[in-house]
């Protein structure tokens, strides 16, 4: 009984909380979008489409944040009205109270996964769909040349990404085995068939024979690649924001071309973490709620969640350039700042419990 009352009133505090900071961000995307509202057929229906669509992304991020400043906040209410006192003198110890928010901390980490890999994923990538549509705009470009991609021995120059994955303006650069061009393709268009084969029109191919060149056109061929649409994904999401299965595609892919993997690693630690990250901050909203309900009042805590949710964040991204720079092992990198903040929350509630 006493565990499904802390845990519901922290997941309602929670929910509460989460429904206000995506009202929040959602009124931000609102007025940043509005500058680009009128160009080509993006007008204010389709700009509150793609708002709605980028809020699963921003419930990703927002999660753990909300369950600490929710946690924060019954726990500390509960304080204040001394029912957790009288928990404590019937017999609750920090122990089992930590586990008691723990249990609701699954909960949470739950929710987190399902968001992170079947909801955000998806629901961003339509947004960005809807918005480019809209404004005919290209997805992205890494450099003058556009993308550059190693397939195997061939190297893939792809100018443009549209919205619908389809490849505008590629090169393929054919290699043997001694790393000799045999040949050049250029295509204006592609267009993903599946498995493994691209639809490309509007086809040039040079081969290199000896000491002459033989130009052949064609007005389409099949091009056969292990790249597909979710592969090329990533130069529309960056990896923080891929799904567990895309990184894991997309790391075979550069391990198999003998790219390095490091940051996509230190995505995919990151995203397998995450959701335990999320329950060690609710656990150590613990002692900080137990102090704060003796110097402040709730905007005291609602203040010092948002600090420790901040950073949290900072520290991922720090050890994250960190680990990038000097080559550490991605699980270090990732799981440092969950390792530092567990031993925060064990010791604050060792802490507590003596006092």
């Amino acid at each position: 009984m006493l565990f499904r009352y802390i845990a519901r009133e922290i997941l309602l505090a929670s929910l509460l909380v989460l429904a206000g900071l995506l009202a929040l961000f959602a009124f931000f995307d609102l007025i940043r979008e509005l500058d680009d509202v009128g160009k080509g057929s993006y007008r204010m229906a389709v700009m509150l489409i793609y708002v709605l669509l980028s809020l699963p992304a921003h419930a990703y991020v927002l999660l753990p944040a909300a369950a600490l400043i929710g946690t924060l906040f019954v726990l500390s209410r509960l304080s204040d009205q001394s029912e957790l006192t009288v928990m404590r003198a019937s017999g609750l110890s920090m122990a089992r109270l930590a586990a008691y928010v723990g249990g609701a901390g699954c909960v949470v980490a739950t929710l987190t996964v399902a968001t992170g890999e079947f909801i955000a994923p998806f629901s961003e990538d339509a947004a960005k769909s809807v918005r480019l549509k809209a404004t005919t705009a290209i997805v992205a470009r890494e450099f003058r040349s556009g993308f550059w991609v190693k397939d195997d021995r061939n190297f893939v120059n792809i100018q443009d990404v549209t919205a619908d994955t389809a490849l505008v303006n590629l090169r393929i650069y054919q290699f043997d085995e001694a790393f000799r061009l045999e040949a050049i393709s250029r295509a204006s268009r592609g267009v993903y068939a599946g498995p493994n084969r691209w639809a490309l029109s509007d086809v040039e191919v040079t081969r290199f024979e000896g000491g002459r060149a033989v130009l052949e056109r064609l007005p389409s061929t099949t091009w056969v690649s292990p790249l597909t649409p979710d592969i090329l994904s990533v130069l529309r999401i960056v990896p923080e924001r891929m799904s567990v299965l895309n990184l894991v595609s997309y790391i075979d892919h550069l391990r198999d071309n003998r790219q390095k993997t490091t940051r996509f690693e230190i995505a995919l630690w990151q995203k397998a973490l995450y959701p335990l990250a999320a329950l060690v901050m609710m656990v150590l909203a613990i002692p900080f709620a137990l102090r704060t309900s003796r110097t402040g009042g709730s905007g005291v805590r609602i203040v010092l969640g948002i600090l420790i949710g901040v950073g949290f964040h900072f520290a991922g991204r720090l050890f994250s350039h960190l680990g990038l720079l000097n080559d550490w092992p991605a699980g270090v990198s990732a799981g440092m700042p969950t390792l530092i903040f567990l031993a925060f929350a064990l010791g604050g509630l060792a802490y507590a419990e003596r006092r």
